[in-house]
């Protein structure tokens, strides 16, 4: 009797002493102003994070963890926060000890098995304070604002680092080919007088979608571009395709920002909301919404029509989707879907660095289009742009109005008795615009 009910327990409580979770590999993505470490792990574990000084220190401790082999990974010499990466066991727990350059604050979280990974600890390293030897995105010089400025286009490589985005029939990942194009238009873009190219992400490392929205105002861009390659379960489905933010997209987001007066309030020339009513705040925002969504639609179009000189479509209008890497009320945004990277003939061609010169070469035809049409006040399109093309939707008081300049004066330029316009009629822009 006694050795049945010592075999029972045995039998019943087994279960609970549950194997050590195994830490089986370590990935460091360096960004400009962050470093992400993840740890691959068996399965999920407890986790604390204590942050020393003296040297400056992460130190993360996995409850009942061990690691299956050595991290073999080590930092790149310029990753601005992350030294070194030791481990050890403490208190029966395994300790990862991640030596800092400098300070830095340490956000952590665990992310359950996808379809490409198992379970993984993630450490994002950051620095919450101003930090004075960062280098910014884009140089501001306050003494130039009253000389003509650049065209600043924001150019958005999708995914990144941890996120690999699809992946073509050879092993082509998406984050590594869009990359590469979005360096290629950056610097065509940076040939052109007048316009300027911001690279939203440089390397390979993660960014949030708001991130990117952020980075893009930030640097005060007049257009943010997304590019992207596309994936389909079906390797024959092809062709390019340009999307525009959805009108529920934007109707969700007009919501979120008027919650945010602070914020809003930048959106509509820096118009201080706080003693305006809801009615007031709500016209005030969906104004500039809308003319940033028209201007959106404008230059997807003239892409799209560049693009369909390069290679086939895969749809011939614009598209509209909530996208939320499009969803900044202030600034013109387009997603360019280049080619569906599961056709195994677009895959070739997105790791050719001719077509991506095609590609590159056929979205700035359709943002220089549109900016000819359209240069924004105070910059040196403006200034030297001394005509301007009708398109449907045109009045002479709004072209006036766009290019700074008395109705008399474009009329008298002109030689116009009344405000009529044809659509694809050229007008002189009268000089002092």
């Amino acid at each position: 009797m006694r050795v049945f009910l010592s075999l029972f327990f045995a039998c019943v409580t087994a279960p609970l002493w549950a194997a050590p979770v195994q830490v089986t590999n370590v990935r460091i993505w360096a960004a400009p102003d962050n470093t992400r470490v993840v740890l691959d792990m068996s399965g999920p574990a407890e986790h604390k994070v204590t942050m020393l000084t003296d040297p400056f220190r992460a130190v993360i401790d996995i409850q009942d963890a061990r690691l299956k082999s050595s991290l073999s990974a080590n930092p790149k010499s310029n990753d601005r926060y992350l030294q070194d990466i030791r481990t050890g066991i403490h208190d029966d727990d395994l300790r990862v000890v991640l030596d800092l350059k400098k300070f830095a604050t340490a956000n952590t979280f665990l992310l359950p098995p996808n379809d490409r990974y198992g379970n993984r600890l993630v450490i994002d390293l950051s620095n919450n304070k101003p930090d004075q030897d960062a280098t910014p995105d884009v140089a501001m010089d306050e003494g130039q604002d009253s000389k003509p400025r650049d065209v600043v286009i924001a150019i958005d490589a999708g995914h990144g680092g941890e996120d690999p985005g699809a992946v073509g029939p050879s092993g082509t990942y998406e984050k590594n080919v869009v990359l590469r194009l979005a360096r290629e238009l950056a610097k065509l873009v940076n040939r052109e007088r007048g316009m300027r190219a911001v690279l939203i992400r440089n390397g390979d490392y993660y960014l949030g979608l708001r991130d990117r929205i952020e980075k893009a105002r930030k640097a005060k861009a007049d257009m943010f571009i997304s590019l992207h390659a596309d994936s389909f379960r079906d390797p024959r489905v092809h062709g390019s395709s340009v999307y525009v933010l959805s009108q529920r997209g934007a109707s969700s987001e007009h919501a979120r920002w008027l919650a945010e007066q602070e914020n809003a309030s930048d959106l509509i020339g820096g118009v201080s909301l706080e003693n305006k009513d809801n009615v007031l705040k709500s016209v005030l925002l969906d104004l500039s919404q809308t003319a940033s969504l028209e201007a959106s639609i404008d230059v997807a179009d003239r892409v799209l029509q560049s693009l369909d000189a390069v290679g086939k479509l895969h749809k011939h209008r614009v598209e509209s989707a909530a996208f939320a890497v499009l969803k900044s009320p202030d600034i013109p945004s387009i997603l360019v879907e280049t080619a569906y990277i599961s056709n195994p003939g677009e895959e070739r061609g997105l790791r050719s660095r001719r077509h991506r010169e095609k590609l590159a070469a056929a979205i700035l035809r359709g943002i220089h289009s549109y900016f000819h049409d359209r240069p924004p006040a105070g910059t040196l399109l403006a200034v030297h742009q001394r005509t301007h093309v009708i398109n449907r939707g045109d009045t002479l008081s709004g072209i006036a109005q766009q290019y700074q300049v008395s109705l008399d004066s474009l009329r008298d330029t002109n030689s116009l008795t009344n405000d009529v316009i044809r659509v694809g009629q050229v007008l002189t822009i009268p000089s002092g615009s």
